[in-house]
């Protein structure tokens, strides 16, 4: 971990106290999860967009 993570972790911490840290933690645990779950909802989606187009085409031939 390079000097600049330190300060970066020193200005979160002044920023929102001690007590306040595992809430953000929290938070932001929350918010990673929920985009890796939008994230792989939108791909599945474009899957089967992709399947049905594929499906379509072939019908039409």
């Amino acid at each position: 971990m390079g000097p600049e993570w330190w300060i970066v972790g020193g200005v979160i911490l002044l920023l929102f106290g001690g007590s306040q840290l595992p809430k953000l933690a929290r938070s932001l645990g929350q918010a990673q999860t929920e985009f890796k779950a939008g994230l792989s909802e939108g791909v599945k989606d474009d899957k089967n967009k992709e399947t049905q187009g594929t499906a379509e085409d072939a019908a039409k031939n």
